[in-house]
């Protein structure tokens, strides 16, 4: 299930580049981490959300575990891509039995595939004298069995399988407790999916879900300057060894294309989530973004002045306690765009007392 009873478990995100996993305890308001761990994956073991290679996560999910302490039998992990669907719905005014019993009939007008082929859930997100909004999920079968079984291989036991971007966005509610009017964009750029998720205080307004990300850039600099993948890997990163070769003046137009490009999609986002409000859509304050993406130099600059709003990296970690002895800080520092997600799951493993 999508929205589900929160557990004490482990938060596990498997993306198409690396695998990050977090553990937390403690209440919601006083949360102390207890455990982190970041592990890369071979190229073409996740593809467009997809998991080709099991027995390599599965591995990957049991070193993680040992190398990082990580104790917990059961985990929170989440689903994002085309195989997610989420749309905000308006619904006449109904008890909730009456919502129950009529919420298949009223997803199949949003849900582009067989009801019978996907798991849903639905969150009530505002009740008013005229209406009730409902907030509506669903995510093929085929994807949730396919991340659970790589899971259960690992020795791990699924317990919820959450949506990526609402993941992102508990981690952003428990991290900078927005007042109801406070409205953001939350923008994670991971390898190959980039989440955007507008939220008003701690409501999602819009959410969408894009094929662009951090592997666009090493694709076009691989490609334009003919060098291999961790050539262009190093390159993108500005590591100094690696661009000593190569012209600066030639790189920088290469970044600039896949930059504009992923400003066009949230510019895009924003004009389909103004379309589709019939009050023509709240101003957006600030764009928070995380994920491997997020760390490019320039990448927060270059947004803030496309899109004439200010941009700031989310820190997952920002109301969650860190002891230092334990946690190597600048480690931390290094992978903390990455976290997000991770976070924002093993928030669901946490019990609200």
């Amino acid at each position: 299930m999508l929205f589900g009873k929160k557990k004490s478990v482990a938060g596990l995100d498997v993306g198409s580049s690396s695998i990050k996993a977090v553990e937390l305890e403690g209440k919601i308001n006083s949360l102390n981490l207890v455990s982190v761990g970041f592990e890369n994956l071979p190229g073409d073991t996740v593809v467009d959300g997809q998991i080709m290679e099991l027995n390599t996560v599965a591995e990957a999910i049991q070193s993680i575990c040992q190398n990082y302490q990580i104790k917990a039998t059961q985990v929170v992990t989440g689903v994002s891509g085309h195989s997610v669907i989420i749309k905000n719905i308006v619904l006449p005014p109904m008890s909730r039995d009456e919502l129950e019993e009529s919420i298949d009939w009223h997803a199949e007008e949003h849900i582009p595939y067989d009801l019978a082929d996907v798991s849903l859930d639905y969150h009530v997100t505002e009740e008013t004298p005229d209406a009730t909004h409902v907030l509506i999920a669903a995510c093929k079968r085929e994807r949730i069995d396919n991340i659970k079984q790589a899971i259960q291989l690992s020795g791990k036991q699924p317990v919820v399988i959450d949506v990526d971007t609402f993941a992102l966005q508990n981690c952003y509610e428990i991290n900078y407790q927005p007042s109801p009017t406070d409205v953001v964009t939350l923008l994670n750029i991971g390898a190959s999916t980039m989440n955007i998720n507008i939220v008003q205080g701690g409501r999602s307004l819009f959410t969408r879900d894009i094929t662009v990300g951090g592997s666009q850039f090493t694709d076009v600099l691989q490609r334009s300057l003919g060098v291999s993948f961790q050539h262009a890997e190093a390159i993108k990163r500005g590591v100094a060894e690696a661009v000593e070769n190569v012209e600066e003046k030639s790189i920088e137009p290469l970044m600039n294309n896949v930059m504009e490009t992923v400003a066009m999609e949230i510019q895009k986002t924003f004009d389909f989530y103004r379309a589709t409000d019939e009050n023509g859509g709240v101003q957006v304050q600030k764009i928070l973004i995380s994920g491997g993406g997020s760390k490019l130099e320039g990448l927060a600059q270059q947004l803030s002045a496309r899109l004439e709003l200010p941009v700031e990296i989310l820190d997952p970690f920002r109301q969650i306690k860190v002891d230092t002895r334990k946690f190597d800080p600048d480690y931390l520092s290094e992978i903390m765009p990455e976290m997000a997600v991770a976070v924002g799951l093993a928030l669901r493993g946490v019990e609200a007392k």
